[in-house]
C-alpha cells in the first residue's frame, strides 16, 4: 500500500516528461532562428513589476527583476514548494520515513552527488570561476528519469522504481542544501531577521493546527520576498515554507465521514433529464448540503495533500516547461565544437555520464553487500545498474544550477554558461538512451513478467 504514492507519482511524470520535451526542442530551434534568436534572447531580458502601493515585489535591492529571473527566482521558488511538500510527505509516510526504507535511496542519492562532483572537478580547468559550476552534475530529473522508466510497464520491477523516485527526492533535497550553502550572496540581516519572523508565524500556524491555505501561501510571499533581499537564494523560501505546511487532520475522520454519509442520504434523488428542457433548480436548503458535503470532504485532506495535488498541474505543465523553454535555448552560432571535449562541456558531460552512474551504483553495491541494506524486490545488479544509468538525466536542476554558477556580471559575454547547457543536454540525452538500451536488454520480457503473473 505504501508505494501507491510511487504508482501516481510515476503516472504524473510520463505526461509531463513529454511536455518538457517538447518545450526543450522549441527553445532550441527558436534560438537558433534568424531574428527569432535574437528577439527570443532580449524577450527574457524585459522588466517585471508586481506592484501594490509603492512596493514592488519582483524587485532585488531596488532593482526590477527582469522575465528571466521572475522565471528563476520566483516560478522556481514555487516548483521547490512543491519538491518541498513531496519530500516532507515522503519524510512521514512515504518511502524516506523509515532508516530501513530511506537507508538505500539516500546512500545512493549521497554517492551521485559526491562521484559527480569529483568528475567534475578531474576534467575541469584549474579555474576559480569554472569550477563554480561543480555541482551541475549533481542533480537527477525525477520528469525524464521516470519517464524512460515508466516506457518498459510491467517490466520494471516495483522496488527499481519505487528506488529512483525515492532516490531522486533525496537527491532534490541534497540540491537544495547545495543551493542554500554555496549560491547564496552577502548577507542582508535586516531582511534575514524579517525572513525568520515570518518562519516563526508559519511554525506558529502549524502548532495551532491552522488549515488555511492562504494563510501559508500569503505569509510564504513575504518570506520569499525577505530572502529574495536577504542574500539567501530565494527558491530555499519555497522549501523552507512546505516544511511548515501541516501535514496532519485536526480531528479524527469518523466526524467528517458521518457528516457526509447523513447529508447524502438525505440529499433528493433526482431522476434524468436528458429528454426535459426544464432545468432542476437546487433550494437552498440542498445547496447548503452539498456545500457542507464538500466542506466535510476537504476536511478530510491535510493542507500538504491538498496543496501538492493543487500544484501538480501547473508546476508539470506551466511552470518547468516555461523553464526549460527560458533556460534550453542554447545558441549554436556561439558554440564551439571543441568545447564538448574540454573544459567545462566535457567536465559537466562527464559527471552527468559517468560520474553519476559510478556513484550511485558503487555507493549502493557496497551498502547491498555489506548486508546495510537489501536489493531492490524483483532487481538483479544488471537491471539495478541500468536504473542507476537513469540518474545521470539532469536536466532541471542541473540547468538551474549551472544558471547560479555561471549568470554571473564577471562572466558576461563569456560563453561558459552556453557550454554548460548544452552539455547538460548532450550528457541527458546520452544517459537516457543508454539506459533505455540497458533496461530493454536486461529486465525481463514481457512474456517472462506474465508467465510469474
Amino acid at each position: 500500500m505504501r508505494n501507491y504514492p510511487f504508482k501516481s507519482m510515476i503516472k504524473k511524470y510520463i505526461s509531463s516528461s513529454l511536455v518538457l520535451i517538447v518545450a526543450t526542442i522549441a527553445a532550441l530551434v527558436v534560438a537558433n532562428i534568424p531574428l527569432w534568436g535574437d528577439l527570443y534572447r532580449s524577450w527574457w531580458e524585459m522588466p517585471v513589476q508586481f506592484s501594490i502601493g509603492s512596493l514592488n515585489l519582483f524587485s532585488h535591492n531596488g532593482t526590477t527583476l527582469t522575465l528571466i529571473e521572475v522565471i528563476n527566482d520566483f516560478l522556481m521558488a514555487v516548483f521547490f514548494f512543491s519538491v518541498g511538500l513531496e519530500i516532507k510527505r515522503e519524510i512521514l509516510v512515504g518511502e524516506l520515513s523509515s532508516p530501513k526504507k530511506a537507508m538505500l535511496p539516500i546512500i545512493g542519492a549521497i554517492g551521485g552527488m559526491i562521484v559527480p562532483v569529483l568528475t567534475f572537478l578531474l576534467f575541469c580547468p584549474n579555474d576559480a570561476d569554472a569550477m563554480r559550476g561543480m555541482a551541475i552534475p549533481m542533480a537527477t530529473d525525477i520528469a525524464f528519469s521516470l519517464g524512460v522508466l515508466a516506457s518498459f510497464g510491467r517490466r520494471v520491477p516495483t522496488g527499481l522504481k519505487i528506488f529512483l523516485a525515492a532516490l531522486a527526492v533525496a537527491d532534490d533535497l541534497g540540491g537544495i542544501i547545495i543551493i542554500a550553502m554555496f549560491y547564496s550572496g552577502a548577507i542582508n540581516w535586516t531582511y534575514l531577521l524579517g525572513a525568520g519572523i515570518c518562519v516563526l508565524v508559519l511554525l506558529l500556524g502549524n502548532y495551532r493546527r491552522w488549515r488555511y491555505k492562504t494563510f501559508y501561501i500569503s505569509v510564504g510571499l513575504v518570506t520569499w520576498y525577505m530572502l529574495l533581499n536577504s542574500g539567501i537564494h530565494a527558491t530555499i523560501a519555497g522549501v523552507v515554507v512546505a516544511f511548515c505546511v501541516p501535514a496532519t487532520l485536526t480531528g479524527g475522520t469518523r466526524y467528517y465521514i458521518e457528516r457526509i454519509r447523513k447529508n447524502i442520504n438525505k440529499f433528493p434523488i433526482i431522476e434524468s433529464v436528458k429528454h426535459n428542457s426544464h432545468p432542476v433548480l437546487l433550494t437552498e436548503q440542498e445547496i447548503h448540503t452539498l456545500k457542507s458535503i464538500e466542506s466535510a470532504s476537504d476536511h478530510l485532506i491535510s493542507p500538504l495533500q491538498d496543496l501538492e495535488d493543487g500544484l501538480h498541474n501547473p508546476i508539470n505543465f506551466f511552470i518547468i516547461p516555461l523553464f526549460a523553454f527560458a533556460n534550453a535555448g542554447v545558441n549554436f552560432a556561439q558554440m564551439n565544437i571543441d568545447s564538448m571535449y574540454s573544459g567545462v562541456g566535457l567536465a559537466v558531460f562527464m559527471g552527468l555520464v559517468v560520474g553519476k552512474i559510478l556513484g550511485v551504483f558503487s555507493f549502493s553495491w557496497l551498502a547491498i553487500r555489506s548486508g546495510i541494506v537489501t536489493m531492490p524486490a524483483g532487481a538483479n545488479w544488471k537491471s539495478f545498474a541500468s536504473v542507476c544509468m537513469l540518474c545521470g538525466i539532469g536536466f532541471t536542476v542541473s540547468m538551474f544550477i549551472a544558471d547560479l554558477s555561471y549568470s554571473v556580471p564577471k562572466l558576461e559575454g563569456s560563453t561558459i554558461l552556453n557550454d554548460a547547457k548544452l552539455s547538460i543536454l548532450c550528457g541527458s540525452i546520452c544517459s537516457a538512451l543508454i539506459g533505455y538500451f540497458l533496461l530493454k536488454r536486461n529486465l525481463p520480457s514481457a512474456e517472462e513478467v506474465a508467465k510469474c503473473k
